[in-house]
């Protein structure tokens, strides 16, 4: 389905759009001009679906009306009109009427594409309790004597068991069900689903009641979430009798349980929304999740009994930028209430670890590097929090900070300050003779007085620190705390073996790099070890991510002299590549995409409540490609060996865990040409 690099049908979305028009009781050629004016909107927007509401063409609330044969013949006739004027349009159209067959009158949904009707589903399950009187009016389609039946001069399939295909995006398919059939136990679109259908349509008329559209957000959201797929829904508006009921026009689109778009309630006249559904997503978790296929497996001789209906979808041409929005930190939430709960859960999560590691043990004292960054920060308020839990002293954590060759004195003095704070047993041990001496026993420039500030130089000072703190928890019987985090682990930003990617528990290894820095500011924010300690987080957060490795030109020590970023790329951009890289197993196109409409424009509003206004970026597709690609060579290219010899830690969040024997298990000798490759081909410089 390739067009060009900024239409979203490059990259396996397709538009989807719900259509709530205001109802003309009993009045199907108004009904159908004011749903034309819709599917025109939905068709200059590239939609490539638009649902309409049950019983649109007539409106639902006509009762007894709908056994009058002039009305029936009208929405009959207006049905033609419909079709003939959508024969130019993008979408395929949903819309519903009754149709009166061989004696019976069914309450249905037609769908039809570029002038031709492509099927006709009947409503299934049929509601007769407290405000509901359908069975007076209409016969359940469940189990219809006929499963094809002439419409408008065309044969068209009839039934429940309907699944329609694009021929040419096999990903691009859907079924639809009509209001009640999502109220019973088991939905007819669940088996939908599990035929294969990727999108899930409803057509409701449902009134309006306290507390019922919560209900109807928990049925569509459960229903996409269980199904691995788009819901689409469509309720009634306004023009419906008030006789006895009112009516809302609530429309929804979810995806795979999250809420994409939602309709202003109660709006009067009519209306439109839209959303653009991730298809790539939808197949991708369907693969993932074996345990969906084995349940359809459960129902393979039901499912059986579904008819595909094929239809050749044709793209629509134009570049259609998305009309939906692709969070820029995906491990945070937007929302401020939600973004403390996420903290709180992640840190409790961190603690357990760490506290059933200790007490499975029976190891009292743990060993940790305390730099004055923002990792060892995290790990090291895991630890207190973990000691407290086991009503053991806080001088139980023996704390270092091991100044070397480019340690600044910022980092310095905020790693003593923190470790006093905390009330840990702090120490401190100066690296650089024992380095200067291993550089001296290899033979490297910088002992002999040149400024040889190499990948050597580096690892000697990131092996040492490790090499004293695993020896310290010899002496002293303790565990060493590990303090890298998923990020770096990512991009190979660890020193392997005797370095910062190896302790005996690592409580920050499944923890990408931007929720971390939002761990820190919850604890300071929410205050949990006072004030005095909160002050001395702010300044951690606001100091540059470095690793302090090799020092500064003009000699200045007094802040960090490296920045992490300008060699391996923004964090905020990287965990967002690593996101759909190892949770959804994306295209790098398809993430250049993506990442293009979070952040080249910052004004949109989706940063994490509150975000400083000094750190909003913004990136060009020219840098997005740039950081992309350096984090596919390093992810794909050199340093799974890395990952594959991780100590355990526990795993945090539904993005995923880089360890061998969670998520993650990839050879260490892959190579990333065929993701190089993809990128260079298909987003331009």
């Amino acid at each position: 389905m390739a067009k060009t690099f900024h239409s979203i049908y490059s990259h396996g979305f397709v538009r989807a759009a719900v259509a709530i028009p205001s109802v003309a009781l009993s009045d199907p050629q108004k009904n159908v001009d004011r749903s034309l004016q819709l599917a025109r909107q939905a068709s200059e927007n590239g939609a490539a679906i638009c649902l309409f509401p049950e019983l649109g063409i007539t409106g639902y609330s006509n009762d007894d009306l709908f056994h009058q044969s002039s009305l029936l013949e009208a929405a009959r006739n207006s049905l033609d009109h419909l079709c003939q004027e959508t024969k130019a349009m993008t979408p395929v159209m949903i819309i519903g009427l009754p149709l009166k067959l061989h004696n019976a009158l069914y309450n249905c949904a037609v769908v039809m594409y570029k002038g031709s009707i492509l099927g006709v589903i009947p409503k299934s399950y049929l509601p007769n309790y407290r405000e509901f009187y359908e069975k007076r009016q209409f016969t359940s389609g469940r189990k219809a004597p006929f499963d094809e039946i002439k419409l408008l001069d065309q044969q068209v399939p009839f039934g429940n068991n309907l699944i329609f295909k694009s021929s040419n995006n096999e990903s691009f398919s859907f079924h639809t069900e009509i209001c009640e059939d999502l109220w019973v136990p088991a939905a007819p679109s669940t088996f939908g689903a599990m035929g294969g259908a990727t999108i899930l349509t409803n057509l409701s008329a449902s009134n309006i009641t306290i507390g019922k559209a919560e209900y109807r957000r928990q049925l569509c959201a459960s229903q996409s979430a269980k199904t691995i797929s788009a819901y689409l829904y469509a309720a009634a508006g306004t023009g419906e009798s008030t006789t006895d009921l009112a009516w809302d026009g609530h429309g929804l689109i979810y995806e795979n349980g999250t809420l994409l778009s939602e309709s202003e309630r109660f709006r009067t006249g009519d209306h439109i929304m839209y959303s653009d559904i991730n298809l790539d997503r939808l197949s991708q978790e369907r693969m993932r999740m074996t345990s969906f296929n084995d349940c359809a497996d459960e129902f393979r001789d039901y499912i059986g009994s579904f008819r595909s209906i094929e239809f050749d979808f044709e793209i629509p041409g134009d570049e259609y930028p998305p009309k939906r929005n692709f969070l820029r930190f995906p491990y945070v939430p937007l929302d401020a209430n939600k973004r403390n709960e996420r903290c709180e859960e992640t840190y409790n999560i961190q603690v357990q670890g760490l506290y059933q590691r200790m007490k499975s043990t029976g190891i009292q004292k743990a060993v940790i590097g305390i730099s004055g960054g923002l990792d060892s920060t995290q790990a090291l308020i895991v630890a207190v929090r973990t000691m407290d839990l086991l009503d053991l002293p806080r001088t139980n954590i023996l704390a270092y900070t091991m100044p070397g060759f480019a340690t600044s004195k910022h980092t310095l003095e905020n790693a003593k300050a923190l470790m006093k704070a905390l009330g840990v047993e702090s120490h401190e041990i100066d690296i650089r003779p024992s380095s200067k001496l291993m550089l001296e026993d290899i033979g490297h420039p910088y002992a002999e007085g040149q400024d040889e500030f190499d990948v050597t130089f580096e690892n000697v000072q990131a092996g040492d620190r490790t090499s004293h703190l695993f020896r310290l928890a010899n002496q002293n019987n303790a565990l060493v705390v590990g303090t890298g985090d998923l990020s770096e682990l990512a991009l190979g930003w660890t020193t392997y073996g005797v370095g910062d990617q190896m302790s005996h528990y690592n409580v920050n290894v499944s923890v990408p790099k931007t929720l971390i820095q939002y761990l820190v500011r919850w604890v300071a924010e929410t205050n949990k070890f006072g004030d005095e300690t909160g002050q001395i987080l702010e300044k951690i957060l606001d100091t540059e991510i470095s690793p302090e490795l090799v020092p500064s030109n003009d000699g200045n020590n007094d802040y960090p002299s490296q920045s992490t970023e300008d060699i391996i790329g923004p964090y905020e951009l990287q965990d967002f590549n690593l996101y759909q890289v190892s949770r959804y197993g994306y295209r790098p196109s398809k993430i250049a995409f993506m990442s293009y409409y979070a952040w080249h424009d910052q004004s949109n509003g989706l940063w994490p409540e509150p975000y400083p206004e000094d750190k909003k970026n913004e990136y060009s597709l020219a840098d997005i490609r740039k950081w992309l690609e350096l984090f596919l060579k390093r992810f794909f290219g050199n340093t799974q060996f890395k990952r594959s010899a991780i100590p355990n830690g526990p795993k945090v969040g539904s993005g995923g865990s880089l360890s061998p024997r969670s998520d993650w298990r990839a050879p260490s000798d892959s190579d990333a040409t065929v993701w190089i490759d993809e990128l260079k081909n298909n987003v331009p410089e």
